[in-house]
């Protein structure tokens, strides 16, 4: 019986499957390499001992997705297949309405098909879109600003209505908040094509030179320092998160949106400061106009994370960004160097 786990080469999805293959879980990684690398598989073998049975094929293939679960005895599914930057999504829409979107429900309609129907979904504290008062909440109204947040939250209205119609289904929504940090042996980490869209990775880059000056969106929200607030995750976390997911799934009934955060909110200022006591390089930066649809402060309610899976965030900032140091200054240049 085996895992087939999605996107498995990129960043949280190959933390992921490192964290399965530590616990003796046969994993099967689909990926289609879009962004990710298959040396990956090697940093994971070098991690674990073991290697994954890796298929390369796309989500939005039903021909390729339908052979795997025919050839293989697949129980759950892990989806982290989809395209990811919220910029690039404004620009290429119908890619990413058509990736992540009708690719998922390919891969939906071909578990269907194959009676497995036990998932923990890659969704995203996107869908709590700009309206919402922080600590987030499951229960809060959901909407998106961006046709990145669109596709999470699409995918969830399909989900929580296959769930209804089919009450043989047991899904679990999980809601990342801001996915930092590396592997403690700094053999894997974030390592995004081009220049990165996520604080984290660039300010990591500016420290090891790759990059000349970091952006601060704005320091005029109402926050402490000005800054915008986000509750940033030890990819670690947010990986063991998913594995008591799988493990809970039998507990679950229907759809379940669950929180994962470590309830706590960090400033990007905060971030660049503790980034700079911990590398020791210069994080210069210039202050620029806020982006639309950036909202002051959001971090997360975790407590049903906790009820539910037994789950909550152990690794505080100061490990998530030793660790990120940590993968970025053994590989300066990512996996390909």
């Amino acid at each position: 019986m085996s895992l087939l786990i999605t996107g498995g080469t990129g960043y949280i999805g190959s933390h992921t499957v490192v964290e399965l293959l530590t616990i003796n879980e046969d994993v099967i990684i689909v990926d289609n390499l879009s962004n990710s690398s298959t040396l990956v598989l090697e940093r994971i073998k070098a991690i674990t001992g073991k290697e994954p049975t890796f298929i390369q094929a796309d989500v939005c293939d039903e021909k390729s997705l339908d052979a795997i679960f025919t050839e293989h005895d697949i129980t759950a599914v892990v989806h982290f297949a989809g395209l990811k930057a919220v910029g690039e999504s404004t620009t290429i829409p119908l890619n990413y309405y058509h990736n992540n979107v009708s690719g998922s429900i390919t891969l939906f309609q071909v578990m269907a098909k194959h009676g497995v129907k036990n998932l923990v979904f890659s969704s995203s504290a996107t869908v709590y879109g700009e309206n919402n008062p922080a600590p987030m909440v499951e229960s809060m109204p959901t909407s998106a600003t961006n046709p990145y947040g669109q596709t999470k939250l699409m995918i969830e209205n399909v989900l929580f209505d296959l769930a209804k119609s089919d009450s043989e289904w047991s899904i679990a929504c999980l809601r990342y908040f801001n996915p930092i940090g590396a592997h403690a042996s700094g053999t894997i980490g974030e390592n995004p094509n081009g220049i990165p869209n996520n604080l984290l990775p660039y300010v990591s880059q500016v420290a090891v030179g790759r990059l000349e000056m970091l952006s601060v969106f704005g320091d005029d929200y109402d926050t402490p320092d000005g800054t915008g607030v986000r509750d940033y995750i030890h990819v670690v976390d947010l990986a063991l998160g998913h594995v008591k997911a799988l493990q809970k799934l039998g507990n679950l009934q229907g759809c379940v949106p669950i929180n994962l955060g470590t309830g706590n909110g960090t400033s990007v200022l905060e971030i660049v400061n503790t980034f700079k006591r911990v590398s020791q390089q210069p994080i210069p930066y210039s202050v620029t106009p806020r982006r639309a649809g950036d909202i002051g402060e959001v971090f997360a309610n975790a407590n049903l994370a906790k009820e539910l899976l037994g789950w909550s965030a152990e690794r505080d900032i100061n490990v998530m960004i030793e660790d990120t140091w940590r993968w970025q200054s053994q590989n300066p240049k990512g996996f390909e160097a």
